[in-house]
Parts: C-alpha cells; sequence; structure tokens
C-alpha cells in the first residue's frame, strides 16, 4: 500500500511557512529534466498546485532531452539571479550539477532534489524520492519468482536512461539485477557485471523512441532475449514495439518503473509484466511545503528514519502477483497513479 512518509514537523512547518510566502513574496523554482515525459508533467502539476495554495510564485523549467545538463544550470543560474527561495531539482547528470547547486545554496536558495538523488545525496539540502533501489529490486525479484525454475536460463536486457549513469538510472538497474538474483560488482556502475545471463545493456534516453531503438539494437546482439528491464515506462513502450514488430511481444517479460496512470494501463494490457509505482506529485508537493518552510523561518525538511533522503514510497503493481513479493493490482494502481 501507498505509504506517505510525513512528519508532524513538516506539516506543522509548511501552515506557518504558508502564511510567510502569502505575505512576503516568496518564489520558487521547479527544474525537471523533460517537459514532455508524464511523470514530469504530473510532478509540475503537483508542485504548481501547492504553490498556488501557499502563496508562493513557481517558476518552471526543463531540458530539451533527458540528459540536457545545459539547459538546467542555466536554469539554476536564473533562480540565482531571480531571489527565488528555493529549487525543486530533477537532475539529468547528477554529479555535474553540483557546482551549481552549490552556487544556489552559497546564495541562501534551499535546493531539494526530487526523484533523483544528487552524487553525492548530500549536494542537495534534501532529496523528496521513491526509494529507487528499492523499486528495481522489487521488479527484480517479481520477474525472478515469475519466470521460476527458468529464471536461471534467462537472457536479460537491461534498458537503461544515458551514458553518464545520473543516480536513479544506476539504483534501478542495480536494484533490479540484485533482486533477479545477479551478483553485483560495483553497485555504483552499471555493466560491469559478469553473469552470463545477461545479454547487455542500452541507454534511452527515457523515451519511447528511444526504448525502441535500444531494444532493436540488443535483439541484434541477442534475438533470445526474453526478460529487460526498462528505466521507465515510456523506453518500456519502445521496446515492446520493438518486440511486436518481430513477434515476440508475448513471450519476453518486461519490467518497469513509475507506475503513470498509462504505464499501469499496460500493465493492465500486459505490455508491462510489473511495474514499481512512485509518486511524483506528492514528491513536489512536499518540496513546495518545505520550501514555505525554509522561507518562514528558515526550517529544512528531515530524512526519513534510517534513510539519507525523504521517502515517498513505492508499490509494485502487477495483476500477477506471485509468493513472497508484496504487490497491488491495476485497480488499486490506477487509483493511486501519479500520487
Amino acid at each position: 500500500m501507498k505509504k506517505l512518509l510525513l512528519s508532524s514537523a513538516i506539516a506543522l512547518a509548511s501552515m506557518s511557512g504558508a502564511a510567510f510566502a502569502a505575505g512576503h513574496g516568496v518564489s520558487a523554482c521547479l527544474i525537471t529534466k523533460t517537459d514532455t515525459n508524464p511523470f514530469f508533467v504530473k510532478m509540475r502539476e503537483g508542485a504548481t498546485a501547492k504553490a498556488e495554495e501557499l502563496g508562493i510564485t513557481l517558476n518552471s523549467y526543463a531540458g530539451k532531452i533527458d540528459g540536457d545538463h545545459e539547459t538546467q544550470v542555466a536554469a539554476i543560474e536564473t533562480c540565482i539571479a531571480n531571489g527565488a527561495k528555493g529549487i525543486l531539482l530533477t537532475a539529468s547528470d547528477t554529479s555535474s550539477i553540483v557546482p551549481a547547486v552549490q552556487q544556489a545554496r552559497d546564495a541562501g536558495i534551499l535546493v531539494i532534489a526530487l526523484d533523483t538523488p544528487l552524487d553525492p545525496i548530500d549536494a542537495a539540502d534534501m532529496t523528496f524520492a521513491t526509494d529507487n533501489f528499492l523499486a528495481g529490486q522489487l521488479i527484480g525479484q517479481w520477474a525472478r519468482a515469475a519466470l521460476g525454475d527458468d529464471a536461471a536460463n534467462a537472457k536479460i536486457a537491461t534498458l537503461d536512461l544515458n551514458v553518464s549513469q545520473p543516480t536513479v538510472d544506476v539504483l534501478r538497474n542495480q536494484g533490479f539485477l540484485q533482486g533477479f538474483g545477479i551478483d553485483l560488482a560495483d553497485p555504483n556502475v552499471i555493466g560491469d557485471e559478469t553473469d552470463p545471463r545477461l545479454v547487455g545493456s542500452d541507454v534511452t534516453d527515457g523515451n519511447e523512441e528511444g526504448g525502441r531503438r535500444a531494444m532493436e539494437n540488443l535483439l541484434a546482439k541477442d534475438p533470445t532475449i526474453n526478460v529487460v528491464h526498462t528505466i521507465n515506462e515510456p523506453a518500456a513502450a519502445g521496446a515492446y514495439e520493438a518486440l511486436r514488430s518481430i513477434g515476440r511481444e508475448n513471450d519476453v517479460l518486461v519490467v518497469s518503473v513509475d507506475g503513470g496512470c498509462p504505464g499501469i494501463q499496460n500493465v493492465k494490457e500486459g505490455v508491462i509484466g510489473a511495474t514499481s509505482q512512485q509518486y511524483p506529485m506528492l514528491m513536489a508537493s512536499k518540496g513546495i511545503e518545505a520550501i514555505a518552510a525554509w522561507a518562514a523561518d528558515g526550517t529544512k525538511p528531515s530524512a526519513t528514519d534510517g534513510k539519507d533522503f525523504f521517502d515517498t514510497g513505492v508499490a509494485l503493481v502487477t495483476d500477477n502477483p506471485v509468493d513472497g513479493v508484496e504487490s497491488i493490482d491495476t485497480t488499486e494502481g490506477t487509483n493511486l497513479c501519479w500520487g
């Protein structure tokens, strides 16, 4: 079941922050990887609704494609120049963005990473996100159990994000592999494992066209692939189209992460076997509340107990549950999609 991990301290701070923001012209920025991926569209909707409720002026920016680091840096510079009190950021390049983030923090701006932790994670004041390693682990465990004895002879492809291997990419990939029973080499790196079941990985830029292209590349390498992990559901949709073009859409197990409304529909229709659902509207709304509290009295948000980030929850969604892996069905997933 979806977990709403909101501390009473943040709730109280947001109440006082709302009154302060309404009377002091507080502004904030939201910087996402793109403005076309439905996940980030809903994140923007969540931030906009909460900003309007709290009397905060929100300015939104996005990269042209996933991986557009330069546009995100320019957006941070604009936010600094405009005197924003806080920035919500889903970084495309989680390490290269750190100097720009530090400039913002040096200017007194609260910087909160959404969905994608920075590298290092404490380069931001706080991260509001799904436990992305757990999200990957859940779909890996499900895929392994769904295959049963055939998991020992699986042919696995991973369709990842981009060559810079941002933290969200690494966490989901490595979580999936560990959940499936693959021994990890360096858990901070994609592609250094030696398990013979791994056919290979390719990058998708997190979109449908990239997913199709990456799937075609990996099928050319080994046409017997029967398990596919994708970084997100648009990439999964592209992979499915590539599989359908060669008549293999019904004999390859595809798993993914996001749990958006279109993705849940794809689970219901059998395009995706299972997905890990996250809650971008919740991430964004709590980020805006944190900015309001920071503007009011300098209060910073706290991490979830035992973690170095604020965990906004995750749930495995599938209509084919397996023993030992907790899940919800697509009816509940549809009710919860986007958070």
